[in-house]
């Protein structure tokens, strides 16, 4: 007689959350929010591509930025810098952000009138892509220094992503990186994946990223 018992989890552990992201994404979708949700790996360069980016489009469109992380301001002082509105969210010594969380942030940063909000996810390439955070899509930074083998390590992130920056390309003669193969394994995991080389230092291909977000934005709003 076994002692031990054997339990069959018949709904999955994420089934709220998802009825809740969807909810949510109506929510935005009636109010023409887009909400981006950003993510990568500590050291990616992520605050600074969204800084560039940020005075690329502010122009253009009224935005929001709410910065994660389980304790710090750090992101949310650098973005302030831009003159967009932005608030910091603490999770509580939790690594990622789930539809609950992201719609309280939402609230707090009133983005009623807000054209493009987005949520700085917390830093690693695991736990945020487990969690639907009722974002209209999903975005990730993979930069040089990490190598070309993140898609084979971490598919799950690369399957969930509608686009992948790959940053630091200014550096790139420096690192045994080959760009083709990381371009290959990314797109196997996900075909329909938007990949763009950039450089957040000195703006290599951020146009064309830029032009990504206004192009998602209006069709958002129609």
């Amino acid at each position: 007689m076994k002692d031990y018992k054997i339990l069959e989890i018949k709904k999955s552990v994420f089934e709220d959350n998802d009825r809740e992201a969807d909810e949510l994404r109506k929510a935005l979708k009636m109010q023409k929010t887009f909400l981006l949700n950003l993510m990568s790996s500590p050291g990616s360069g992520k605050t600074t591509t969204l800084k560039r980016t940020i005075d690329m489009l502010k122009d253009e469109m009224k935005m929001g930025v709410m910065e994660a992380d389980i304790d710090s301001d750090v992101d949310a002082a650098a973005i302030s810098e831009t003159g967009v509105k932005v608030i910091q969210l603490h999770t509580g010594g939790m690594c990622h952000l789930d539809a609950e969380m992201t719609k309280q942030g939402l609230e707090g940063l009133e983005t009623e009138g807000i054209d493009l909000a987005i949520l700085e996810n917390v830093g690693n390439l695991v736990c945020p892509a487990e969690f639907d955070t009722g974002a209209s899509r999903n975005a990730m930074i993979l930069s040089i220094p990490e190598g070309d083998d993140k898609p084979l390590k971490y598919p799950l992130m690369f399957s969930i992503c509608d686009v992948l920056l790959i940053n630091k390309i200014d550096v790139l003669p420096y690192f045994d990186f080959d760009m083709e193969a990381c371009m290959e394994r990314a797109r196997k995991i996900n075909p329909d994946i938007k990949i763009i080389p950039v450089s957040a230092r000195n703006g290599e291909g951020l146009e064309e990223w830029a032009e990504w977000l206004r192009e998602q934005v209006r069709e958002w709003k129609e």
